[in-house]
């Protein structure tokens, strides 16, 4: 018999060194076009580090140096009878520490922090005898009768700082945030009827609007929706949604997922881009998800191109910026894009990767589009850490030691946005907002973003370095919160035009099948440590690892193994 050994070769490669076509046709973003394949100057920095040294350097409450330690305690007991720590939202702050009785400090500093440390292994709720999980408690303004978590502890001091009572954005976030915290501490005392607290709120809340979220903000008390001087935040529907899908995933009330499923709607049938902060992505990762998961059809498209594409009206230019500003590739990063030419904060970087990875697992038309976001993403936010930006390049390099290396600017502009100070610096400008927050008397130092290089863990937890310069592994359930059981899954994009060979490790120490979800079949078989993987250039693999053995359904295009499901696509 004549046997081909061509075929037998190709078949060998195939299980050996995990070579994958795709097969799940790409769908483009019009923003990540505009961006560089491969960035430069490229550098990935180890960004599971920076979150361990930003935890073990922050919260040390015997730190020196000028403007340390940057923790104190709260014993004001607002709202729970317990004493909280204090978190600087910059460097110097005058408004915080000891002054307005150690009361003036921010729930997106605080939840930040415990949320990032959380997703990359460390306890924050016994911590050097400590629970500061347990502390953002004092967040719920019950005193208020808002009953949901909000940026400040009480009133007396929420007007010395943005949002609170407002501010919608201000209002809505720390309660997304808190969710997240909810699920790594699931069994911390009275968090579970806090959880349904909130969830309740946002169900009336979003029943009252009936699907108009044209306000400025939502009073929870009164539960009436209010105008201001600000102008309106539709996208606050985005983290109505988000929260009430998570309450659902907890709690099981179909009430949940009714609301959640009206304040989807209500998001997507705004006439124009309702971008206002950090919202956005968080609807188009639902959209993704509910439509595999609940058979909606929400326009994941439409989502996230109010996401990326810099469009919005409310909040002008609001988006992710592209671009090369004397030599540097900045695309990626998350802001305004008209601000001085364009301003993009950490903070917002960070957090649009939260949501907007794990949308690959649910709809994998994406995988190239969010996974060269990504890339150029954690390249340019290097850029925030004065010692990874050149001294020219920030307006402050002299003070740059007070960082301890775990501190970043609050952003970086293409200009100064102080118009008369360091008109000098050739863009990107590293710099922060901070000394215009108490004009005369915040320091210098407070552009140094505590609050923002806090939720580095959120990075930390989803980007892993492989052997090949510029291939990030990506993590794609680290920040999946509330989601049904899964097998370990990680996005690679190959931004090179040539095929990749990557030294895939797998999680685990069993054996595992390879699965990618983006060719939509397996690549490698019984694989134990690690394996070889090409990935085709300008091309994904979105890869499960399948329990070795696994017995496979198909089912309402959904492929299982062993009743999990690891394609939600199959054909």
């Amino acid at each position: 018999m004549k046997f081909n050994f061509k075929i037998l070769f190709a078949f060998t490669l195939i299980l050996n060194h995990g070579i994958s076509q795709a097969q799940v046709k790409q769908i483009k973003l019009s923003r990540v076009e505009e961006m560089a394949n491969l960035p430069q100057p490229l550098k990935i920095i180890d960004w599971k580090l920076m979150a361990q040294n930003f935890d073990k350097t922050i919260y040390d409450f015997n730190a020196k140096g000028d403007y340390w330690p940057m923790v104190w305690i709260d014993s004001t007991r607002k709202n729970f009878d317990q004493p909280v720590v204090g978190i600087y939202t910059a460097v110097g702050d005058v408004r915080q520490g000891k002054n307005n009785k150690g009361m003036f400090h921010e729930a997106l500093a605080n939840m930040g922090a415990v949320m990032g440390a959380s997703l990359i292994g460390i306890d924050k709720s016994k911590q050097n005898g400590l629970n500061y999980a347990g502390m953002l408690k004092n967040y719920f303004n019950r005193d208020t009768k808002w009953n949901i978590m909000m940026n400040n502890t009480a009133p007396e001091v929420a007007l010395l700082g943005g949002g609170y009572g407002r501010d919608w954005w201000y209002d809505v976030y720390p309660n997304v945030l808190f969710y997240a915290i909810y699920e790594q501490y699931p069994h911390e005392k009275d968090f579970d009827w806090i959880a349904k607290s909130i969830a309740e709120k946002f169900y009336q809340a979003d029943s009252i609007l009936k699907g108009d979220y044209n306000y400025s903000y939502f009073d929870y008390a009164q539960m009436k929706p209010m105008k201001n001087q600000i102008c309106a935040q539709q996208d606050a529907a985005a983290g109505h949604a988000w929260v009430l899908y998570a309450a659902y995933k907890k709690f099981g009330d179909q009430r949940y997922l009714k609301g959640a499923i009206s304040a989807m709607t209500a998001l997507e049938s705004n006439k124009i881009n309702p971008t206002y902060e950090l919202l956005m992505p968080f609807g188009a990762y639902l959209a993704a998800r509910m439509n595999v998961e609940q058979g909606t059809k929400f326009d994941v498209q439409k989502l996230l191109g109010w996401t990326f594409d810099g469009t919005a009206v409310c909040r002008e230019g609001w988006g992710v910026l592209t671009g090369k500003w004397n030599g540097y590739d900045i695309s990626g990063v998350v802001g305004s894009t008209v601000d001085h030419g364009g301003y993009g904060f950490l903070m917002n970087t960070f957090d649009a990767a939260w949501p907007l990875v794990p949308t690959v697992r649910y709809d994998p038309a994406y995988a190239n589009a969010i996974g060269k976001w990504m890339l150029n993403a954690v390249n340019a936010s290097r850029f925030f850490y004065p010692q990874y930006m050149p001294a020219d390049r920030q307006t402050i390099p002299q003070f740059a030691a007070v960082t301890k290396g775990v501190i970043a600017y609050e952003g970086f502009a293409k200009t100064s946005t102080f118009d008369t100070l360091y008109m000098d610096k050739k863009g990107p400008v590293a710099q922060g907002d901070g000394p215009k927050w108490v004009p005369g008397e915040n320091p210098e130092v407070s552009q140094f973003s505590v609050y923002g290089s806090g939720h580095v863990g959120i990075f930390g937890a989803i980007v892993e370095k492989t052997n090949v310069e510029g291939i990030l592994k990506l993590d794609v359930l680290a920040t999946d919160f509330y989601r049904n059981k899964a097998y370990p899954t990680y996005l690679l994009y190959n931004p090179y035009q040539q095929n990749k060979t990557i030294n895939y490790k797998v999680k685990g120490a069993k054996k595992v099948d390879l699965y990618d979800a983006v060719a939509q079949k397996f690549i490698a078989k019984n694989v134990s440590v690690k394996r070889n993987v090409i990935v085709t250039g300008n091309q994904s693999v979105l890869i499960v690892e399948v329990p070795a053995g696994s017995k496979l359904v198909t089912a309402n295009k959904k492929l299982l193994a062993n009743g999990i499901v690891i394609d939600y696509m199959k054909k």
